[in-house]
C-alpha cells in the first residue's frame, strides 16, 4: 500500500491543478495547491503586482483581488515546453495564455515561465516570470503604467 507521501501529486500534476484554477479564475483553487509557509515571486516588472506573495493566505487574497478587478478571462493555456529538473521537485513550464478582454472583446495573449517547486504534493515557491507591460497594454492600462514607472522602488 502506498504512503501518503509517495500518493500526493508530483509536479507534473500540480502544475496541471495550477493552470485550470487560472482557467477558472479561482484563488480558493489555486491557493489550497499551496504549502501554508510558500512564497510565489514575480522577479520581472509587473506592474500593480507585489514582488512577492508570502504564504498560502496572501496568495489567495493577491489572486482574488487581481482576478476579481480584471476584465482579462483565460481561455486557454498552451504549454509551449515542459522542462522536468534534475531534482524531482522542480518543474519549468513555458506557456501562453491566450483569452479575451471581457470589457473590449479584444483577444489576449500572454506568454510566461512559471518555475516551480513542489514536494508532497504542494507548492513551496514559484517564480513567476510574466510579460507585465503586455498584460498592461492589453488591459488598455499601458500609459498609466509607463506614468506610474518612476514611482517603484
Amino acid at each position: 500500500m502506498p504512503d501518503a507521501i509517495s500518493a500526493a501529486p508530483g509536479p507534473r500534476e500540480v502544475l496541471t491543478r495550477y493552470q485550470q484554477a487560472m482557467l477558472d479564475k479561482s484563488a480558493d483553487n489555486l491557493a489550497d495547491l499551496y504549502a501554508v509557509d510558500a512564497v510565489h515571486e514575480f522577479p520581472f516588472l509587473f506592474p500593480g503586482m507585489p514582488t512577492r506573495y508570502q504564504g498560502r493566505e496572501e496568495v489567495r487574497a493577491g489572486y482574488r483581488a487581481l482576478w476579481g478587478a480584471s476584465p482579462a478571462q483565460p481561455q486557454e493555456i498552451r504549454e509551449v515546453a515542459v522542462h522536468q529538473s534534475t531534482d524531482p521537485e522542480v518543474i519549468t513550464v513555458e506557456q501562453l495564455v491566450t483569452g479575451t478582454v471581457t470589457t473590449t472583446g479584444q483577444p489576449f495573449s500572454f506568454p510566461g515561465l512559471l518555475v516551480i517547486r513542489v514536494r508532497n504534493g504542494q507548492i513551496l515557491h514559484v517564480r513567476d516570470y510574466m510579460d507585465g507591460l503586455r498584460v498592461a497594454h492589453a488591459m488598455g492600462r499601458l500609459t498609466d503604467i509607463a506614468a506610474g514607472l518612476n514611482d517603484r522602488p
